[in-house]
């Protein structure tokens, strides 16, 4: 909440709240870390899962500070946000930095079994965590570059995205996110009750598809790319990666 609430202050001087962002995947990546030191399950699980969950949360930061943040103009879904709450002193803001604290927390709940995992030796749950994660990682980085190297061609200016993943998923970014998530669930689950863990996965999703990740980044879009996006949404699956279909006119 203390740096929830800074990174809230701050915005109201940048009016750049994206922020949120950075504050989010540092907040779960320092958890990922703080557990896996202060866990008693076996040693070598919480050396993997301060590995995975440290490096997923801090490279995410720092990619999201450079590219959202930093020099940048406030990304299209919180412009959208800040249109629609109109309370003073940014106090819908304020609400949504001190949520996503509380969101941390509670997606942290796979770290957290990890860490308490006193099963000794690495069982099928653990590599395969391993595999999904590194499959997110690579989709989800992959997927930045490109839509990086697509903004910083002049000539796609007012375009909309197609290149590489882009052409599979309107959101393959959110989609390889999500991807990493399931793996960080697999991680936890045989912890006893690890199951619990898959709930942070199917909690994400539900916040990518319903609340703050699909519908105003759409909105957005439409607002300032029209009938080109309108194109890519009738063609273009929407979150899972699937092979495009023809325009209708």
């Amino acid at each position: 909440l203390a740096l929830m609430t800074g990174l809230w202050l701050v915005q109201l001087r940048t009016r750049n709240a994206a922020i949120v962002d950075f504050g989010w995947a540092t907040l779960l990546g320092s958890l990922a870390v703080f557990y896996a030191v202060a866990g008693d399950g076996w040693g070598p699980r919480r050396a993997l899962l301060a590995l995975l969950g440290g490096l997923w949360g801090y490279r995410l930061a720092l990619h999201l500070l450079f590219q959202r943040v930093i020099g940048a103009e406030e990304e299209g879904r919180y412009v959208t946000l800040r249109r629609k709450w109109r309370l003073p002193f940014d106090l819908h803001f304020l609400i949504f930095f001190a949520a996503q604290a509380l969101l941390a927390v509670v997606l942290s709940l796979p770290f957290l079994l990890a860490a308490g995992n006193r099963t000794a030796g690495w069982e099928w749950t653990d590599v395969a965590a391993l595999g999904v994660v590194l499959i997110g990682w690579v989709g989800e980085t992959i997927a930045d570059r490109q839509l990086d190297r697509w903004k910083r061609d002049p000539a796609n200016r007012g375009r909309t995205c197609r290149a590489g993943l882009w052409r599979y998923s309107r959101h393959p970014n959110y989609f390889f996110e999500w991807v990493i998530w399931i793996g960080f669930a697999l991680l936890g689950l045989g912890a006893p009750s690890g199951f619990l863990g898959f709930g942070a996965p199917l909690l994400l999703l539900y916040s990518i598809l319903r609340v703050t990740g699909i519908p105003p980044t759409e909105e957005q879009a439409l607002a300032s790319r029209g009938e080109d996006y309108r194109r890519y949404q009738r063609t273009t699956s929407p979150f899972f990666p699937w092979f495009p279909k023809e325009s209708n006119p």
